[in-house]
């Protein structure tokens, strides 16, 4: 069974970091790109990054460009990332998937799990 775990999220300054992570297991966590999404309180699902599945080519939304690193470490079947100089607009519930390339946002599991909740706020 797939399974797919956020963790990390909670409540942070503004202009503060956080590390999320995402377990994966039940498919090969290797051969695939993985890709992070958030849903705001009232907004659409948006994709924020991407990584191709050996880690050498990564792309980020405009809206956190500069600000988040994604990362992934294959031996652990785990994605990370890392959000620095967090704002309140980036309040959201974020969310993990596997997508075939780094050029698709569709994911390629569903339903969504869980996520794990962000939130900025002073």
């Amino acid at each position: 069974q797939v399974q797919l775990v956020e963790s990390g999220g909670g409540l942070v300054q503004p202009g503060g970091s956080l590390r999320l992570s995402c377990a994966a297991s039940g498919f090969m966590f290797s051969s695939a790109a993985m890709r992070w999404y958030r849903r705001a309180p009232g907004k659409e699902r948006e994709s924020v990054a991407v990584i191709d599945s050996a880690g050498g080519i990564t792309s980020y939304a405009d809206s956190v460009k500069g600000r988040f690193i994604i990362a992934r470490d294959n031996a652990k079947n785990t994605a990370y990332l890392q959000m620095n100089s967090l704002k309140p607009e980036d309040t959201a519930v974020y969310y993990c998937n596997a997508v075939r390339t780094v050029n698709i946002i569709f994911p390629v599991f569903g339903p969504w799990g869980q996520g794990t909740k962000v939130t900025v706020s002073s």
